[in-house]
């Protein structure tokens, strides 16, 4: 079968001929339909595959969509030619935060050694993705999985993010979007369908804000040195009660710190390495600064709920598994808007 992988380190991925996994017993396979390609694939060919603990190479792709073409033995529930998307953060599925569907806090994982597929298990830019556990798809029935796919990470992350902050969102606040990319474009979507908030998208891209605006933001301006004031203004002086930093790069994380009200959530969801220093009088009082990991199993399942009503749908740019080089080239210069998505057989 045709993959793409991360081979050397320094080097572009490859598309490569390797031999088609074979499901064991309590495993599945799909025939992948859709696969979204994501900055955090970026980051970790950054590194030497060595820092995280697996080996190259790998093959890349931690948002898939695909029908099952097989069944190991002793697997029930699924039945052959079944369209489903892919839970991506496996855990061990016994801890306390896997009973409670939350694999994405699993306790064990590392310790295992189970990883997320193409974040160190084969992932699903590839005609076929092996998955570990029946319990780790979700049916998606005759949504199209090119525009579902982004939702299992894209959709998920902000979804998760979002969802524990809904109590300072009510009618007369403000929540700021910094970065309108893959998941932030979603992010604005999302948050006009789940709150009252007003949404104030920032970007430094004309085209990214100009998607911000066409997925529902209230205000869509540009992330310089004015954004925050412009913020400030927009919220009678107050700042916003949520912000989400979906780049997390040091300029935004310094620019998210400026736009965030007393008691408000600023929650940086990128991986851009920038940091925040958090002190009495460095952050704005009772201001409340995490770092989110993905999301729950049982908010992909909400999650695909939301786009059957029409609530959420991503903003997609369709290749084809040969394309991926130059779609990574293309991801990592800003040059995707929304969400890349590889199709193969396309």
């Amino acid at each position: 079968m045709k993959a793409v992988q991360y081979v050397e380190f320094g080097k572009p991925v490859e598309v490569r001929e390797i031999p088609a996994p074979e499901p064991g017993p309590g495993q599945v396979l799909l025939r992948v339909t859709a696969a979204g390609v994501c900055h955090s694939d970026i980051f970790v060919m950054s590194r030497p595959p060595a820092d995280f603990g697996f080996a190259a190479p790998l093959t890349l792709g931690h948002e898939g969509a695909g029908v099952v073409a097989a069944l190991g033995e002793g697997v029930t529930g699924l039945e052959i030619g079944e369209a489903v998307v892919v839970y991506g953060p496996w855990g061990c599925g016994t801890c306390h935060a896997c009973a409670q569907g939350r694999e994405n806090y699993c306790s064990r994982a590392a310790e295992l050694g189970i990883r997320p597929p193409g974040l160190g298990a084969p992932g699903a830019l590839a005609d076929y993705l092996l998955i570990d556990d029946p319990r780790h798809l979700v049916p998606i029935g005759d949504l199209d999985p090119v525009r579902t796919v982004p939702l299992t990470d894209a959709g998920l992350t902000p979804y998760h993010a979002i969802k524990r902050s809904l109590d300072k969102l009510y009618a007369g606040s403000t929540a700021v979007v910094i970065g309108v990319g893959g998941l932030g474009h979603i992010g604005v979507q999302l948050l006009r369908a789940l709150s009252a908030a007003q949404v104030i998208a920032l970007d430094v891209s004309e085209d990214k804000l100009e998607l911000a605006r066409a997925s529902g933001a209230h205000m869509a301006i540009t992330s310089d040195a004015k954004a925050a004031d412009i913020v400030r203004e927009a919220t009678d002086g107050r700042g916003a009660q949520l912000v989400l930093d979906f780049a997390g790069v040091q300029p935004t994380v310094d620019l998210a710190a400026k736009c965030a009200a007393v008691e408000s959530d600023l929650t940086i969801v990128g991986i851009g390495g920038g940091t925040l220093p958090v002190g009495f009088g460095l952050i704005p009082y009772e201001c409340s600064v995490s770092t989110p990991y993905w999301g729950s199993r049982a908010e992909l399942i909400e999650l695909i709920d939301l786009a059957r009503r029409g609530a959420v749908k991503a903003h997609v740019e369709t290749f084809t598994l040969d394309d991926a080089p130059e779609v990574y080239d293309r991801l990592h210069h800003g040059r995707i808007n929304g969400r890349a998505v590889l199709v193969p057989g396309a």
